[in-house]
């Protein structure tokens, strides 16, 4: 199998130089490899949101190694680790629950190692700069082919982040932010399928797309029309297939681009006018 693909993904930022110290590393070690930078814009320190943007990301990806850094307890107790997947590709990051939500959309976890083999690393390790001095090496070697059982000891004890809050009522479901985009878009912890209609019959069954034109959904034989109207945290919303679906400034409820219910604002944004961050919950009422 072909692992010369890296991806890679990090709190890091563009201002300094340590992406670069990163491609670096790998360069000098597996010079064939490719690497796609998914992001280094997550928040600093937001395991959270990096966990969420690496694991929406990878099935669109090349399988091979996907080198993973939001790490604010570098230094610590805190374990690197390296996950084979169950798609046969690899994760390479800290054990802060970073890289699990990623495996799980590669088809779950086959194997994890606590990285500990010396000989994979820098010559000299930084407490505070494991990126470049641990996971990259260890990424590098991973694309060239390298045997993931000799790099350390196998493990089953992983840190998970805890599930978000996620609450279905007969008229709406609560659920937390998961992530908010640059545009201000609300993705919510809520897959399609469990916001109910009147009647019980859910919205979006199974991710299915909204129909254009004011075209009947069926569910259950319950028919939903786009631009009916729900509300958002008791303000008034579309229920849309896309932004432009709701009125300019309005809100609009849609199915997004990874089968999660989401909250947008038509040319605005709704984490704005909401006044929503991450890991606050929002409601949504059918009425």
């Amino acid at each position: 199998m072909d692992q010369r693909w890296i991806s890679f993904t990090t709190d890091y930022g563009l201002e300094d130089g340590f992406v670069a110290a990163c491609h670096g590393v790998i360069a000098r070690l597996a010079p064939e490899a490719r690497v796609i930078d998914v992001t280094h814009l997550v928040p600093p320190g937001d395991v959270t949101r990096g966990a969420y943007v690496l694991a929406q990301t990878v099935p669109s990806l090349p399988r091979g190694v996907h080198l993973a850094v939001v790490d604010p307890g570098v230094g610590t107790a805190r374990r690197p680790i390296a996950i084979e997947a169950a798609d046969g590709g690899f994760l390479v990051g800290p054990d802060n629950g970073l890289l699990i939500p990623a495996a799980e959309a590669l088809g779950g976890i086959r194997r994890a190692v606590h990285l500990t083999d010396g000989a994979w690393f820098a010559p000299d390790v930084s407490r505070t700069f494991h990126g470049r001095d641990i996971f990259a090496p260890v990424a590098a070697r991973l694309a060239q082919g390298a045997d993931l059982a000799s790099a350390g000891s196998a493990t089953a004890a992983l840190v998970r982040l805890p599930p978000p809050h996620l609450e279905r009522t007969p008229d709406g479901v609560t659920a937390e932010v998961l992530t908010v985009d640059r545009f201000g878009n609300l993705q919510l912890a809520a897959p399609a399928g469990t916001l109910p209609l009147p009647g019980g019959a859910p919205l979006l069954p199974g991710g299915a797309p909204l129909l254009p034109g004011g075209t009947p959904l069926l569910s259950g034989g319950t028919p939903l029309l786009l631009g009916g109207t729900v509300t958002v945290n008791g303000r008034p919303a579309t229920i849309g297939g896309t932004f432009g679906d709701a009125a300019p400034g309005g809100l609009v409820v849609f199915t997004d681009s990874a089968g999660y219910l989401a909250v947008a604002v038509n040319g605005g944004s709704a984490a704005t006018l909401l006044d929503t961050r991450a890991g606050d919950h929002v409601t949504i009422r059918v009425h």
